[in-house]
């Protein structure tokens, strides 16, 4: 089966523009749980349940979205839209993920403004985090049998596992399984080459060298409006350098918004950063409540444009080498590691999460249940995240009458 989408133009791509809209707006309403639960959620919708890609296609869009900065889950977003409905797909999908979860935020960030807190959330959460573990159990599962497709690449994810769960960053693991997997590939083709009677490998080893060294590069409203340039500069630059988690983001913000320009106290960016955690979509739209505070909703437009800006244009770039990176030996293997590494390190997050969410019979239970009915049927997974949210919301009622 070929894995590679036709190009703008062909028959399918206007007709699956409403698709991708329609989807990824609705993922953007109930994409709790963070980037590993997105992806999960976005590989049940799109492998799964449409067809729309292969598990090698998936997995080679994660990879590849890994090797650039900004919100992974949302680059996905981007991607999978271009791969289903070309460049108009690219935007559709980008926004409609992103839209929802900023229109909340925004929303009790002017809450916040008013009253000073946020509304709490606390029994939703604790119905919905226990289906968000099973359905990323479930799409770990599935991705396994494709991404780990031997003896070394096991050996790899397990290591990569232990080291994420230790402390190691994750961009670090995710450059070293990729890079190791080249070293690895390049020596077995080594070893296993024909040689003529008395060939001698060369002493330099350049062409390993060479494709090492190379990888990195081929892969690679009444407001101040001074203050607004400012703050769509500042946020335009977090969005083009920061890898890694939420709390890579909260280092950046706690940089140029608390310290350097003073505009935030550290309180408030704590709230911005709870705020953006346990809405639905991107973790980035906490961009949208900095930007909110500080100017207002002009502010919390410009954030929230330019923070996701450089995901769209990244996407952009990386749609032209992606096929390309697959198609050669070396940059294949280094997909497959920095796949393998991708894996791990979405289990590690998933086993976080369980420490901090299944804290009762009943959490373990809707997680089991969860993985019954996934493994039964191809129920859409709104309405299990809307199950996960009524059984939460009914446990914290009855505990607070009793």
């Amino acid at each position: 089966m070929n894995d590679v989408p036709p190009e703008d133009g062909e028959t399918g791509r206007g007709s699956s523009l409403g698709e991708v809209t329609r989807l990824f707006l609705r993922l953007g309403v109930i994409a709790f749980g963070g980037p590993a639960a997105h992806i999960a959620m976005m590989h049940d919708e799109t492998v799964r349940r449409r067809g729309w890609l292969t598990e090698r296609r998936f997995l080679d869009l994660v990879g590849a979205t890994n090797l650039i900065p900004g919100p992974n889950s949302t680059e996905l977003a981007i991607h999978i839209g271009h791969d289903r409905a070309g460049w108009r797909g690219l935007v559709s999908a980008g926004v409609c993920f992103i839209l929802p979860a900023a229109l909340m935020v925004g929303t009790l960030a002017a809450l916040y403004v008013r009253y000073g807190h946020t509304p709490a959330v606390s029994g939703i959460l604790y119905g919905i985090r226990p289906v968000v573990i099973a359905i990323i159990v479930w799409a770990l599962l599935s991705l396994v049998r494709t991404a780990l497709g031997t003896t070394y690449l096991w050996i790899l994810a397990v290591g990569v596992l232990a080291a994420y769960l230790l402390g190691v960053n994750e961009l670090l693991l995710l450059a070293v399984g990729g890079l190791l997997t080249v070293a690895a590939r390049t020596a077995s083709a080594w070893r296993s080459r024909p040689r003529g009677p008395g060939e001698e490998p060369p002493r330099d080893g350049s062409r390993s060298a060479r494709a090492l060294l190379t990888a990195p590069l081929v892969l690679t409203g009444g407001q101040d409006p001074d203050q607004l340039l400012r703050l769509f500069l500042t946020m335009l630059k977090i969005g083009a350098v920061l890898y890694g988690s939420g709390y890579v983001l909260l280092a950046f913000l706690e940089g140029d918004f608390v310290q350097r320009l003073g505009w935030l106290t550290g309180t408030q960016l704590a709230d911005a950063v709870s705020i953006g955690q346990f809405t639905p979509g991107p973790v980035f739209t906490t961009a949208t409540f900095v930007g909110y505070l500080i100017a207002g909703v002009p502010g919390a437009i410009l954030a929230t444009v330019a923070i996701f800006l450089p995901s769209f244009l990244l996407v952009g770039l990386l749609t032209k080498i992606t096929d390309r990176i697959r198609s050669r030996a070396w940059s294949s293997a280094l997909l497959d590691g920095v796949n393998a590494a991708a894996l791990a390190l979405m289990a590690g997050v998933t086993l976080q999460l369980g420490r901090t969410s299944l804290v009762d019979p009943l959490t373990w239970a809707l997680t089991a249940g969860t993985l019954l009915v996934l493994w039964r049927t191809k129920l859409n997974s709104a309405w299990l995240i809307a199950a996960g949210a009524a059984v939460g919301l009914v446990s914290m009622a009855v505990t607070g009458l009793g």
